[in-house]
């Protein structure tokens, strides 16, 4: 008994698959299925959106968080000697 994976789209009750299994016509067999992910378009912004998490809709308070963090680094830092 061989196994093999291949790959294929769904229409309705059929599979298609994207080559030939190599088995005769007829030949029973078991199908495991599992969806592939797909890449899908986001709207223009929302990859950012998504990425920035609880700051994307609060920038009031990411401006505070990041002039705050700013002024925290400032304190042990020496100065540059020229």
């Amino acid at each position: 008994m061989s196994n093999s994976v291949f790959q294929g789209v769904v229409r309705g009750k059929t599979i298609e698959l994207d080559q030939e299994p190599g088995l005769p016509e007829g030949q029973p067999v078991t199908v495991t299925v599992q969806a592939m992910p797909t890449r899908q378009k986001l709207p223009a912004g929302e990859g950012l959106r998504r990425s920035f998490g609880a700051w994307s809709e609060d920038a009031a308070d990411l401006d505070e968080y990041l002039a705050w963090n700013r002024r925290q680094r400032g304190l042990d830092r020496r100065g540059i000697e020229e």
